[in-house]
Order: C-alpha cells, then structure tokens, then sequence
C-alpha cells in the first residue's frame, strides 16, 4: 500500500536460515513492503547467520549455553531485541521454545511457521511422523506464536502430496520450497494492513477469516 512504512522484522533463526533468506530476498527486491533489521541466533555456529552476513544484514548472537536458565537466556534475548526497533519478530527455524512471559510481551507481534498442517503434528520430527502415519498429505503453517506451543492462530497453509517413495529428506524438501513462498506472503499482506489480528482472531481485508488456506485466490 502506498505509503506505508516497511514492516520491521527481527528474525529469530538456530540453523540455516533458509526462512530468513526467502524472507530477505522478498524485501530487497520490493515483493513484499519489509525489511529486516536485525536477525538474531541462540547458536554461534548457525550458519544462517554467516548467510545473514552476506546479505548485509545486523546479526548477533544470543547464546544458549547449557548451564543458562531460560530467564537468563530470554532476558538476553530481550536486551538484544530492544537494541534495534521491530515491528514484528518472526521466528525462522528458531529452535527454543519461548516461555509464556516472553510470549505474552510480544503478544500479536510475532510469527511462527512450523513444519506440517496444523493443529495436526505439533512440535517436532513432522516430516518422519507424517511418513509413518501413512498420510497422503502434509505441509506448512504460518501462525501467531501463542503461550501454547504451536497452537496459535493459522494465517496461511501450504499443502503438499507426500509421494510413495518419499523420504523423510525429499518430503522435507518440498515443504521447505512451500515454506518460502508462504512466509514472505503472510509477511508481506501483514505490512499492507490486509491481515490483522484481533481478539486472538485472523482478519483479512477487513473480515473475519478462521482459515486463509484460501486467501491465496482473493
């Protein structure tokens, strides 16, 4: 929308980046009216962050050392997210789950995409339980980080067939490629006002929408 200032996004990352990356590469060619100004990683030697560096982006690392508590560790990760000011915080293959104090602090402001159709696998190894479960079809949703581990409002669904000789590998891969095109695209209709969350509800273009897997077409 004309005229409004870019979406600020600090992007939260403990691996590759590959996320963060698609997200960057949105903003810097205009697809989407954003711009990242910080990424930050609990882990060193996450090589999204050399990634991050290359694309000329602020980094910093918020380690998580074995003998930290999670307050110490999220009280860090506040002071170095108010170094830089941010819109929104969107989290990129962070692999920390976040009490429900820090959650609540950014509450409507911060972005998960997690690898299946939610509310169906929560919580991690999807891709493998999925193959095991015989399903005929898996995915990625993008969604509001509530105090519930995975559990917060979808905004938008990617689908994918799992093929008979899928492997954990291939099958994750083809949902990453649907993970980059979903996120920028969620990020992107958040920076032109269309969507909004109110009341713990996702909004389109002024109404109310329990699932956007269809707001693709709109």
């Amino acid at each position: 929308m004309i005229g409004r200032a870019p979406l600020s996004l600090a992007v939260l990352i403990s691996g590759r980046g590959s996320n963060m990356i698609a997200i960057a590469q949105a903003c810097a060619t205009g697809s989407i009216n954003a711009s990242i100004e910080q990424v930050i990683s609990d882990l060193s030697a996450a090589p999204g962050i050399a990634a991050a560096r290359d694309l000329g982006l602020v980094t910093q690392v918020t380690a998580r050392a074995a003998s930290a508590d999670r307050e110490a560790f999220e009280a860090e990760l506040t002071r170095a997210l108010a170094e830089r000011a941010h819109d929104f915080i969107v989290l990129a293959g962070f692999m920390r789950i976040l009490s429900p104090q820090f959650v609540t602090r950014y509450a409507g402001r911060m972005l998960n995409i997690h690898p299946s159709l939610l509310p169906h696998y929560r919580g991690l190894h999807t891709h493998r339980r999925v193959l095991a479960a015989g399903e005929r079809e898996h995915g990625a949703s993008v969604h509001f980080v509530t105090p519930e581990l995975d559990a917060g409002p979808i905004v938008l669904q990617a689908r994918v067939r799992v093929e008979p000789h899928d492997t954990e590998r291939t099958l994750m891969a083809r949902v990453q490629a649907s993970e980059h095109v979903i996120y920028p695209k969620v990020i992107g209709w958040i920076a032109e006002g269309r969507v909004v969350l109110r009341d713990g509800v996702v909004w389109f273009d002024g109404a109310l929408v329990e699932d956007l897997r269809a707001a693709a077409a709109m």
